[in-house]
């Protein structure tokens, strides 16, 4: 694809303006993409013409928000929802795609093949859209939006079918046979498993050696090569790109490196998601619209009807609330991209004519922005109807079960993590060294390879849903440099830091931080205590020292932060300190002695 730079400013300039509107307005940034896309399109201004070569390009949104949704599904939680998947996810292809070939046979006058095409194309949904507003909304991790998320997947694995057996279908072929679908069903799978085989044992390995150049552009190269490699596999495969990213995404869920890749991947994912809603918004044939508006707008919500109707009702007997059932039906009711692939390859196969194509493209296209008044719509009519004192509908999602961040897995972040686990509360652990990562792994302590101090790789790690950092860190300037980046990004975390030593101590009071531990300084008052012990103190009188010590030096610290860049005045005030610390152990010893010789 060739894209000129006026093309470039004219798709930036058009997300600049349209999306902040649309957030004003409370549309959802969605919307603000779509209605950008249908000004500067050929319908619109016709500022850019080439929508399919655009379309094609901007697909890559989609292919690398399903590798991040992969990166957060670990296989055990994977399997926790496959009776979701087949089950509800199942029940709603095959329920929706019927109801819908029969409407098709009846609204559009179809025969029976195209018919059913046209009714299991449309009964997928926008895999984009949903998680993107479910995103946006904050309620990926509901119950309506896990139980979508499941949903969409079951949707994905089953263009691989649908595509397979369009050739079956296809008016005029006579070379295709059943032995040549399931032929191609078979490879399918075999690409899979290769992907899932070859993935396990060879993914982590080059990605440790990858990390092992400390070369951040390096890692994102690599990041890009696996989703961008990945789905070019598949597309040679004839499956779904997006499907083969998730399936990466999964492989990677329990290594080390998957808030790096996350983090890597994120600001892509973002760009292209964007431009991918542009161009489905400059795909909408408003000279049909025009022509036929009310034939449109009756298919259109017919469509989001029925698909509503049905998944609501599968969602209640799933087990879902009525709120939670309503909210599903709104965020899926929609066509999806994947229709425009199979509506595109039907007309190639001779099974649609391309005026009928158009209008259930065009169909899809509306769907889309409807869902987005959908779901605002949804929102306001369970907000009413529910008690002022209910709940909302949530699972507590597995990244929230970790309220602490701890920044370094060195010797101090590693006790730390020990400590915690033993304690049951839960933690992200983050190290920069891919050595000591993968060291540390060997002897079961989940760790995740990743630079503390990027605010992506924080956000990667749910930073936003994290209540504590633990700074660990051991180079002073990353520590520093990691502080001001929280206090900037994150301001509601508490962070409890390491402080190498006296002035780094004191370089962190600057910043404003007043939870901390030097690194030497209780182990150093416990041997001195050893100490004393072995030159025959008793017991009663090292621990008062000791007791003694830590809150003279305590306080003194927090004294001298005053004077602590005038390094005269600051050697003035320590020689005091000393003196003073001899007279307080003096009186200390003078109040213990009567006690001690069995006076009183």
């Amino acid at each position: 694809m060739s894209v000129s730079l006026v093309e470039v400013v004219i798709f930036l300039a058009a997300a600049v303006i349209a999306v902040p509107i649309a957030q004003k307005l409370r549309l959802g940034s969605v919307l603000g993409y779509l209605l950008a896309g249908m000004v500067i399109g050929p319908w619109g201004f016709g500022l850019i013409g080439q929508v399919d070569e655009v379309l094609h390009l901007a697909e890559f949104g989609v292919v690398f928000l399903l590798f991040i949704i992969g990166l957060e599904m670990q296989p055990r939680r994977l399997w926790a929802l496959r009776k979701v998947i087949v089950g509800l996810g199942g029940l709603q292809v095959l329920a929706t795609g019927v109801a819908l070939s029969l409407a098709a046979a009846w609204i559009m006058h179809l025969p029976p093949a195209p018919a059913a095409v046209a009714g299991f194309s449309l009964a997928l949904s926008s895999t984009a859209f949903a998680l993107q507003m479910l995103g946006e909304r904050g309620e990926l991790t509901s119950r309506h939006g896990r139980s979508s998320f499941a949903i969409l997947l079951f949707q994905d694995l089953a263009v691989i079918p649908i595509l397979a057996l369009l050739p079956l279908l296809s008016i005029g072929t006579t070379e295709i046979s059943l032995l040549g679908g399931i032929e191609k069903t078979a490879k399918a799978a075999a690409v899979i498993a290769g992907l899932v085989i070859g993935g396990h044992y060879v993914l982590k390995p080059v990605l440790r050696v990858v990390a092992a150049t400390r070369m951040q552009e390096i890692f994102i190269a690599m990041t890009l090569l696996i989703v961008v490699g990945t789905a070019a596999v598949m597309e040679a495969a004839g499956i779904s790109v997006a499907l083969g990213a998730f399936v990466a995404g999964v492989l990677l869920a329990d290594s080390e490196y998957r808030h790096e890749l996350e983090a890597n991947v994120d600001p892509f994912k973002d760009l292209l998601l964007g431009l991918f809603f542009i161009a489905v918004g400059m795909s909408i044939n408003l000279g049909l619209f025009a022509s036929h508006p009310g034939y449109l707008i009756a298919l259109t919500l017919g469509l989001v009807a029925v698909k509503g109707a049905i998944l609501a009702v599968l969602a209640r007997r799933q087990g879902l609330s009525w709120a939670a059932s309503r909210n599903l039906a709104a965020y899926l009711g929609q066509g999806g991209e994947f229709a425009f692939v199979i509506l595109s390859t039907a007309v190639a196969g001779g099974l649609f004519v391309q005026p009928e194509a158009d209008v259930l493209v065009a169909t899809v296209t509306l769907s889309m922005v409807l869902t987005p008044f959908a779901v605002q719509g949804v929102a306001w009519f369970n907000a009413r109807r529910a008690p002022a004192d209910q709940t909302p509908d949530y699972e507590t999602p597995a990244e929230s079960e970790h309220p602490v961040i701890i920044a370094g897995f060195g010797r101090v972040g590693g006790i730390i993590a020990r400590m915690l686990r033993a304690k049951r509360i839960g933690f992200v652990a983050l190290e920069a060294n891919p050595a000591q990562v993968d060291f540390v792994r060997r002897f079961g302590a989940k760790v995740y390879y990743g630079d503390a101090s990027r605010v992506d790789m924080l956000r990667a790690a749910r930073a936003e849903e994290a209540r504590v950092l633990v700074l660990a860190i051991a180079d002073v300037e990353v520590s520093l440099r990691t502080v001001h980046m929280v206090q900037t990004h994150f301001p509601h975390l508490t962070i409890v830091a390491r402080a190498r030593d006296r002035q780094h101590a004191y370089r962190l009071m600057d910043l404003g931080v007043t939870v901390f531990q030097r690194d030497t300084f209780l182990s150093s008052i416990a041997l001195a205590g050893d100490t004393m012990r072995a030159l025959g103190m008793r017991r009663e009188e090292v621990e008062r020292a000791q007791k003694t010590f830590k809150a003279h030096d305590e306080a003194r610290l927090a004294e001298h932060y005053e004077v602590a860049n005038d390094e005269d005045r600051l050697a003035k005030r320590v020689r005091e300190a000393a003196v003073e610390l001899e007279e307080l152990f003096e009186r200390d010893e003078l109040a213990a002695e009567p006690d001690e010789s069995g006076g009183r």
